[in-house]
C-alpha cells in the first residue's frame, strides 16, 4: 500500500456480484461493523436478485448494513478515485463476469471500477469467487489477476474449524479474506496444531 493509512481513513470498498452467496457480502459488512471500519458498499443488479432469492432481506436491509452505499451507475463515486484512501476492496461473491471484466480492465460498473482503481494504487483486492467447475478460461483469468496483484479466495470450507452450521462456515470464509487486510475478525477458529498421537 502506498503510506500509512490514519485510523480515520480505515475504509473497505465491498462489492457484492451476482454470483450464487450473497450471504458473504452480509457478513462481510457486519463484520466491517464489529470490527469499526467503514464500508463502502456498491452492489451489482444481478446480486440483488440474487439477494432476493437466497435470502429474506429487502435491498434497504441490505444496504442498511454499511456505513455508505453506491449506486452501480454512479462512476463519479468516491471509490472510483484512487486519491480517495482505503485500505483495499472485497468482492464478496464474485461472479466470473465481475472477475473477467476487472482482469481486462474494461470496467461498465462502479464495482469494476473501484476494483480497477484498487489494483493501480497497489491496494489489496480480495475476489471471493464463486463458481465451479473452472474451465481453462477462468483458471486463466484468475492467472492473470494474481498477477496483477488480486488475492482469489474462493469461499472454500475448513474443516479442521468443526463448524456446526452453515452460518459458522460462512463466517471463517470470510474472516479468513479480511486477515488478508490485517482485520482480525473474533468469528475465525484459528489454527492451533495437531493434538495428540499424530503431533508426537
Amino acid at each position: 500500500m502506498n503510506g500509512a493509512v490514519r485510523k480515520s481513513e480505515r475504509r473497505l470498498v465491498v462489492g457484492i456480484s451476482g454470483a450464487s452467496g450473497v450471504t458473504y457480502g452480509i457478513r462481510t459488512l457486519d463484520a466491517l461493523r464489529e470490527l469499526g471500519v467503514e464500508s463502502h458498499l456498491v452492489v451489482s443488479r444481478a446480486a440483488l436478485l440474487t439477494l432476493s432469492q437466497e435470502t429474506d432481506l429487502s435491498t434497504e436491509e441490505l444496504t442498511g448494513r454499511a456505513d455508505v452505499t453506491h449506486r452501480l451507475a454512479d462512476v463519479g463515486a468516491s471509490i472510483a478515485s484512487g486519491s480517495f484512501r482505503t485500505i483495499g476492496m472485497i468482492v464478496a461473491p464474485c461472479s466470473v463476469r465481475t472477475m473477467s471484466e476487472i482482469a481486462t480492465g474494461v470496467t461498465s460498473s462502479l464495482l469494476t471500477r473501484a476494483a480497477d482503481v484498487t489494483l493501480k494504487e497497489r491496494r489489496p483486492l480480495v475476489l471471493m469467487v464463486r463458481e465451479t467447475p473452472l474451465h481453462l478460461g477462468h483458471l486463466r483469468t484468475m492467472t492473470a489477476l494474481a498477477e496483477m496483484g488480486a488475492t482469489i479466495a474462493p469461499p472454500l470450507p475448513a474443516f479442521y474449524a468443526k463448524p456446526a452450521s452453515i452460518e459458522e462456515m460462512v463466517d471463517q470464509s470470510v474472516g479468513r479474506a479480511l486477515d488478508v487486510f490485517g482485520l482480525d475478525w473474533s468469528a475465525v477458529r484459528r489454527w492451533g496444531g495437531l493434538k495428540g498421537p499424530a503431533s508426537e
